[in-house]
């Protein structure tokens, strides 16, 4: 037998580890930061770039792509190697893939607080950074499937599969959601508008955390939680079943996240009915990964490391037990936009994401530098403190989407809303927010706890950068007798990689292909007109400060929320917003029917103190949307016209006539606005603030249907 030798390269994998690490305390530092914020309105410090619509997204980015992205990294890295027996195909796409995924994660750290986002829930980063992801992403599945092509092992270990899923899926998702026309270096719009844009968002949406935060994690747990328990996976057939039913079923999913919303009714059906179905896969990878243990339950006891393990498991099947029900409409129709969804992701976050790459560092560290952990006693420590931080966190978020959702829809005997004024839902869960709060810290404790564990333990041991190894040579196909049509599959990498292609390809297909084809799936409405010069770059300013992150544009067809905000949005009164303004979660109210409800000067003081209109607000102040004598916030018209220019493009009908006059009829209506807020002689305010654009887009809201209803009554 020919036995080759060979070198693991661990220098990688060390270095995606400490990467994660460093991201993971910067993001959740930010994220504590942004759950005080919401306790204490003072710590956005009056500053643009720390207010809250701007660095929670900085928040969620920091944490999937940074923190898990590169704990999953150094995951991939390590365990690939060993099941293919094989040194990664080029150290230099590895070395491009790491410093390239560092430089991606510099550039978010960057751009979002100053305000350049596209608004889209975890795609918020703009066009060359989203080109640099792709290229970066390509870079890693190439020294993938490179490597599993010059492997020194026949069969593809179940890892791979997930390993493989993750790549062509989040692939296919970061492209298909990221097309966009640029304006400039830092600006674009997406391609598809309003309902359109919604259902391919929340497609990427839901599916960047069934396939960046789920499939590899999952691939990490058959591999190190055996590893740790010196057991062998509990089923293989079960985990055929699981992988190929979750990768199939997960795609449909999608618009679980748009029911009651203007999305066609059979597309939030099939959203529904998959949803309902992932609970089969996902809990039998949970029985999988549990059962695993068995026998070996007295080692949980003594190991930190199968702790966190358990803990990540059953927190994966806990968050995939409750998203199948908020999926359901009767639940959805309770739980949508208040704080129950932050509980639930976050159950999945810090829970089977957190705890798994915990439990993975503490076993990988040791190993890679050649030595024992510095403190099993810290590493308990550790597992305490998160887990209290993580009840701490969800709890009191569980009671608060409570909370919100029956005094959102509670009326009076004689039809009127109990609480019609939605500040008295907000001053109800500030003591929740505050329990939250002191979770998070909890949990960033515990990181801290970690990293100085892990770096005691660095200094004690050596890192073995190059391990030596050696394995036979990959022998040609032996005769073998009766095999599984999967067991042969496993030997063909090129075809299971086409497999899984067309497996998650189908679901996206016949959901998203009719939606964006079929014309008359969004009608459109007569009275709908694009928005002036000027809304629109008030619309570009509601989106660089991350309003939709609080605020959604969508009330939903409720008796509640039709008394409390007005007629129930229409699928065509979007078809001009590029990208689409639904939000997710109602810190604060629905804004969609906003438009003439309020005089400009309650705008005016609302953006200059919130507390000014709605006492106890708990929104930040935005005193740089105004000139004064510290700042100057004159409108930057540069690109008003090239922005007219690209929506024409897209099929929003400006004609040349208007492109070539946008700037005259800006000044017109902006002067119109500033003359009116004149009158109030508390205000003192000039045409060309970026204020008079603001209040423009947000007194245009809502008011097209209006226009229609007020036709057909004349």
């Amino acid at each position: 037998m020919n036995i080759e030798k060979f070198n693991y390269d661990n220098r990688t994998v060390r270095d995606f580890m400490i990467a994660a690490i460093v991201f993971g305390i910067v993001g959740m530092l930010v994220g504590l930061t942004v759950a005080l914020q919401l306790v204490f309105p003072v710590l956005n410090f009056d500053t643009s770039w720390l207010t809250f619509g701007r660095i929670r997204a900085l928040h969620t980015n920091a944490v999937i792509f940074a923190f898990v992205g590169n704990a999953m990294f150094a995951g991939v890295y390590y365990s690939l190697q060993r099941l293919l027996k094989t040194r990664m195909a080029s150290d230099f796409l590895s070395r491009f893939h790491f410093w390239g995924w560092q430089l991606i994660i510099l550039a978010a750290a960057i751009t979002l607080p100053l305000g350049y986002t596209s608004s889209k829930e975890y795609a918020e980063l703009e066009w060359p950074i989203d080109i640099a992801i792709a290229v970066v992403w390509v870079a890693f599945g190439i020294n993938m499937i490179w490597t599993i092509l010059i492997r020194r092992e026949r069969h593809l270990y179940v890892a791979i599969w997930f390993y493989i899923a993750t790549f062509v899926t989040v692939a296919l998702l970061h492209i298909f959601n990221n097309l966009e026309i640029p304006v400039h270096a830092l600006k674009s719009y997406s391609i598809y508008s309003g309902v359109q844009d919604a259902l391919v968002q929340w497609w990427y949406g839901h599916n960047a955390v069934a396939f960046f935060l789920t499939t590899p994690i999952l691939g990490l747990m058959y591999y190190f939680l055996p590893k740790a328990a010196n057991r062998p996976v509990y089923s293989y057939r079960l985990s055929i079943i699981h992988f190929w039913a979750l990768i199939f079923i997960y795609i449909w999913a999608g618009p679980h996240h748009l029911l009651y919303s203007a999305l066609p009714d059979w597309a939030q059906s099939l959203g529904t009915v998959f949803s309902v179905m992932l609970i089969a896969p996902s809990w039998g990878g949970m029985i999988n990964g549990l059962l695993t243990l068995r026998g070996a339950w007295d080692k949980v006891r003594d190991s930190a490391v199968l702790k966190f393990f358990v803990v990540a498991v059953t927190a994966y099947g806990m968050a995939t037990f409750e998203g199948p029900m908020l999926s359901t409409k009767s639940v959805n129709a309770i739980a949508h936009f208040t704080d129950w969804v932050p509980a639930h992701v976050h159950i999945g976050a810090l829970g089977w994401n957190g705890f798994l790459a915990f439990g993975m560092f503490y076993w990988l560290v040791p190993r890679i530098y050649q030595t024992k952990l510095f403190s099993e006693k810290l590493a308990n420590v550790h597992f305490w403190i998160g887990t209290i931080g993580i009840l701490f966190w969800a709890l009191p978020m569980y009671v608060s989407g409570f909370t919100q959702s029956l005094m959102w829809k509670q009326f009076n005997p004689d039809g009127t809303l109990v609480y019609g004024n939605f500040l008295e839902t907000v001053t109800q869960i500030i003591p929740m927010y505050a329990l939250r709060a002191f979770g998070g810290f909890l949990y960033v404790v515990g990181i801290l706890i970690m990293t100085y564990n892990l770096a005691m333990t660095m200094v004690k041991g050596k890192l073995l950068a190059e391990e030596p190894a050696e394995a036979p040579a990959l022998a040609p196909v032996a005769a073998h007798g009766h095999e599984t049509f999967h067991r042969v599959l496993e030997r063909k990498p090129v075809v299971f990689t086409v497999l899984v292609f067309i497996a998650v390809l189908i679901g996206g297909v016949v959901e998203i292909v009719p939606t964006l084809m079929v014309e008359s799936n969004i009608p459109k409405i007569a009275s709908v007109k694009p928005y002036t010069p000027l809304e629109l770059e008030g619309r570009d300013i509601y989106i660089r400060e991350g309003c939709n992150a609080c605020h959604s544009q969508l009330v939903r067809p409720f008796r509640s929320e039709i008394a409390r905000y007005g007629e129930y949005s229409k699928a065509g009164e979007y078809v001009y917003d590029y990208p689409f303004l639904w939000g997710s979660k109602r810190t604060g109210p629905d804004l969609h029917r906003i438009g003439g409800k309020y005089p400009h000067s309650w705008h005016y003081n609302h953006m200059w103190d919130p507390t000014s209109m709605s006492p106890a607000s708990i929104m930040p102040r935005y005193p740089w949307l105004f000139t004064t004598d510290k700042n100057d916030a004159t409108l930057n018209t540069k690109y008003t016209q090239k922005k007219m220019k690209q929506l024409a493009k897209l099929g929003v009908p400006y004609t040349q006539e208007e492109i070539d006059r946008a700037l005259i009829d800006l000044e017109v209506q902006a002067q119109m606005i500033a003359d009116e807020l004149n009158k109030d002689p508390n205000i003192s305010v000039k045409p060309n603030e970026e204020i008079i654009a603001l209040i423009a887009y947000l007194q245009r809201l809502g008011t097209d249907i209006k226009v229609k209803s007020q036709t057909a009554q004349n």
